[in-house]
């Protein structure tokens, strides 16, 4: 059992001026695995400070010694990869495979980007008579969400690094050792004090203390919209640049000229993907009304080849969901999806045969799916996919637009025509005939899927402010 209940401030590991503890459990297991300290107001001012008179030195280093010190935090980085992988299974339940192959990866892949950049950017330019400076925007507050940790971390931290700013990190309290364990590699890399804290605790206090501090010059949170909502209210009396990543319900068009059989079983598995806990999943998939019946029985196939079960068993494609909240919420839309007509073709609420504990998700696809039903309109954070049918492309594209949200798109179709319609989706990203992620291309979302940019050149430039001294070439 973990009990790690100190907080990184100002380079040592010191203790809480509080002595509230959560115990951090196991989703798998539904067991507690160890306990973490919950941080208050005095905490997050300590880190805050730590961070104001860090940022006086930091702020100033080159881009030689910004490139330096990211390179040796990739190298000590690479060497942990395995025990954070561990960690991440263990405390949000990805499979050994997935957080071995991606979610621990991710985190290098950040810093690895993030230093190209820092390489190659230019920092000032001429502009008539003016010379234009970007710098640092200074004291970031950093909040981050326990579906892909390390990844939100990193994207976060690796372009704050590197553009000269400081910075306190509250990771999310659902599973917080990986962001301990990335503390350390900070540590051991030699970030100068001050330059990156860590204070533990949950939204509701040390979020809302980072987020309405009237030192902390920036805001970066990943999470949901409402949680995000919350972030900007706290912010607004302050005018702190706030940048968010939230939810997402994004819909996954299959024009009538791919593959069927291949597109719609990869894709299904692409939604299962992480238990379903992707803000990007591809949930929404909309067919042809008039195949509509057989996507359903393809989709149907795949989900009952997703092997669900134990993180560290061999084969294991998706574990439990992160927490019993998150597994009740999953269960009650389920439900509602029911209730308000939709096709149930497999799953359906309550655990998998032969798993009796743990946080653990039927595969559930619903059919014959209409865009106003409960489960086609808010963010399930699941394995759950609806089927929603459509005439024609544009009619295909109406539906696609029509939510709240607008994080990503997928569209698999050939040639100009698949194109055309991902140009006409009003998402951050869309993705084409099952295209991965781009950590090198900027990742966000239009709508209430939030505002600001993260992931290479375009996530770099959110932590720099644009200055102008008119007259310097005169």
């Amino acid at each position: 059992m973990s009990h790690r209940t100190q907080f990184y401030i100002n380079g040592e590991w010191v203790e809480p001026l509080s002595d509230e503890r959560l115990d951090v459990v196991n989703p798998a297991t539904e067991e507690v695995i160890g306990q973490v300290a919950l941080g208050n107001a005095e905490d997050v001012d300590r880190a805050v400070a730590a961070a104001v008179a860090a940022f006086e030195t930091y702020s100033k280093t080159t881009r030689e010694e910004r490139v330096d010190l990211l390179q040796r935090i990739i190298d000590v980085y690479k060497s942990r990869i395995p025990q954070v992988a561990s960690t991440i299974s263990e405390e949000m339940g990805a499979p050994a495979a997935l957080a071995n192959a991606a979610q621990a990866p991710a985190g290098l892949g950040h810093f690895m980007s993030t230093l190209s950049v820092l390489k190659r950017f230019e920092f000032e330019e001429d502009i008539g008579s003016s010379r234009v400076i970007r710098e640092p925007a200074g004291v970031c507050g950093l909040i981050t969400p326990w579906n892909w940790p390390i990844n939100q971390i990193a994207c976060k931290v690796a372009p704050a690094l590197a553009a000269g700013c400081t910075m306190v990190l509250k990771p999310s309290e659902v599973a917080p050792f990986n962001a301990i364990e990335f503390a350390e590699v900070l540590d051991e890399a030699g970030v100068p004090a001050g330059v990156f804290n860590l204070v533990n605790g949950d939204g509701p206090t040390v979020g809302v203390a980072i987020s309405s501090h009237p030192d902390v010059d920036m805001v970066s949170f990943t999470g949901s919209t409402r949680a995000g909502v919350e972030v900007a209210r706290n912010a607004a009396p302050t005018v702190k640049r706030v940048a968010q990543e939230l939810g997402g319900k994004s819909a996954n068009i299959i024009l009538d000229d791919v593959d069927f059989a291949q597109t719609i079983s990869r894709d299904v598995f692409q939604m299962c993907t992480n238990s379903g806990q992707s803000c990007n999943a591809p949930t929404r998939m909309l067919v042809p009304n008039t195949r509509m019946d057989e996507a359903a029985q393809i989709a149907k196939s795949a989900a009952e080849n997703v092997k669900v079960g134990d993180p560290n068993a061999p084969g294991t494609t998706i574990g439990p969901v992160v927490s019993e909240v998150q597994f009740n919420k999953i269960q009650g839309l389920i439900e509602k999806g029911i209730e308000e007509g939709a096709r149930l073709e497999c799953g359906g609420p309550g655990r998998p045969d032969g798993l009796n504990a743990g946080y653990y998700v039927r595969p559930t696809v619903f059919s014959h799916v209409t865009n106003d039903m409960t489960i086609a309109r808010e963010e399930i954070f699941g394995p759950v996919l609806s089927l929603i049918g459509y005439d024609n492309d544009d009619d295909a594209v109406r539906i696609a637009n029509d939510t709240s949200y607008g994080l990503s798109g997928y569209v698999s179709g050939t040639g100009d025509r698949a194109r055309d319609v991902a140009r006409r989706i009003r998402t951050g990203n869309v993705h084409l005939n099952g295209a991965p992620v781009d950590n090198k291309a900027p990742f966000g979302g239009y709508k209430q899927s939030g505002n600001g940019r993260e992931w290479g050149r375009y996530g770099f430039e959110e932590f720099l402010e644009v200055k102008a001294i008119m007259g310097y070439n005169s």
